[in-house]
């Protein structure tokens, strides 16, 4: 079973931009999206034999996540639940026969860091979120969750060490979701593999320099481990500063 997540920011561009080629190519049976940055009705966006589901932000051109599948889930979910959390369209929850599937636009601590108390409490409201969905069957999430774990997941960690998805604060919260019981999928497979991102600049030709952040996941409940078998990064698709990364599951 074929997973994808990408960050379109902002899908009506990115459809000017193949998104609709890359959709087909990377034909996934679960297809997330993130910072779609629209409301209802502003893009006829569907594809043939897929359901889609859509969480729209309150605040027009912010924020908002998508999922198309191929397979009909059991119920669906938008939000975490809390009103303080569930303004900005962030996360869809599919629960299928054997899984959880949640899609994440995790908050992003911004210039100055003006929002990590609110990453913060984010942080930890999203954890026990996932905490009570693994409690009843195992869970696959994915999204922009705006951090890089570790020092090889950006091109420059000494300069960006005070910087919004680099602090010391983030990267803490990042390893308690994986403490836990949550794994990288794609450091499963590639412990130390270094240069691999998934997000650039659009600043400074940052892409062209591959001068990039790994801020886009696939975790999943411990338990599928032995299910993975193959995790990936698109670096090869265009069409947003973020590219596609994609996980296979035996499920």
């Amino acid at each position: 079973m074929k997973f994808i997540s990408w960050n379109v920011n902002g899908l009506r561009a990115c459809y000017g931009k193949g998104f609709e080629e890359a959709f087909r190519t990377l034909d996934a049976d679960f297809f997330c999206l993130q910072e779609t940055k629209m409301q209802e009705g502003q893009l006829d966006a569907a594809f043939e034999g897929y359901r889609s589901y859509w969480n729209y932000a309150e605040k027009k051109g912010y924020s908002g996540t998508a999922v198309f599948t191929r397979r009909e889930p059991l119920a669906v979910t938008y939000g975490l639940g809390a009103e303080e959390h569930d303004r900005e369209g962030r996360v869809i929850t599919l629960e299928m026969e054997d899984f959880f599937l949640v899609t994440v636009y995790t908050p992003n601590s911004q210039d100055e860091l003006r929002r990590l108390d609110y990453r913060m409490e984010w942080e930890d409201a999203f954890r026990q979120y996932l905490l009570g969905l693994d409690a009843r069957k195992p869970v696959v999430v994915c999204g922009d969750l705006n951090v890089a774990h570790r020092e090889i997941d950006l091109k420059n960690p000494k300069a960006n060490r005070r910087n919004a998805g680099f602090t010391d604060e983030e990267r803490a919260k990042f390893q308690a979701l994986l403490d836990a019981g949550f794994v990288d999928t794609f450091r499963y497979f590639y412990p130390d593999l270094e240069g691999i991102y998934s997000w650039w600049s659009y600043r400074f030709r940052a892409r062209e320099k591959n001068a990039g952040w790994r801020i886009d996941y696939f975790l999943v409940s411990a338990r599928l481990t032995e299910r993975l078998q193959e995790a990936k990064i698109h670096t090869e698709v265009y069409g947003s500063d973020h590219c596609p990364v994609e996980v296979v599951l035996d499920l």
